[in-house]
């Protein structure tokens, strides 16, 4: 899932806010959390890296080669070949670096959480 600022979302899991709550002297009285299903809107998104013209490039052509290459001249298909070769170090440099996405969301109940990684949120 792309996730944008103005999405609306939905939490995946329960996610734990505070440890248990206890009063003096006393047993512990209640934990607090955000029940999965908690929808809210996404505000801010961080860590996003926008592929670079390589990694743009490389899947434009490895599409092309795959798409059409069964019908280009010997020729093209190695000059195209050696293209997507030549781009495929930064292509998988991208795809290794793993960016992780954070996101700080609203919910409507008026919590907020920031610095969430985008696996706990589905779309609403």
């Amino acid at each position: 899932m792309t996730l944008e600022e103005g999405l609306r979302v939905r939490l995946a899991v329960d996610i734990g806010l505070a440890e248990a709550v206890a009063r003096p002297g006393d047993a512990v009285v209640g934990f607090l959390s955000l029940a999965a299903g908690t929808e809210g809107t996404v505000e801010r998104v961080e860590g996003q890296r926008p592929p670079g013209h390589a990694v743009l490039e490389y899947e434009r052509l490895k599409s092309l080669l795959g798409d059409y290459g069964h019908t280009m001249p010997a020729a093209s298909r190695k000059r195209l070949e050696e293209e997507v070769a030549a781009l495929e170090a930064e292509w998988t440099a991208f795809h290794g670096a793993g960016s992780r996405v954070t996101v700080r969301v609203r919910f409507d109940n008026g919590f907020v959480l920031d610095g969430a990684h985008e696996e706990l949120l589905t779309p609403a």
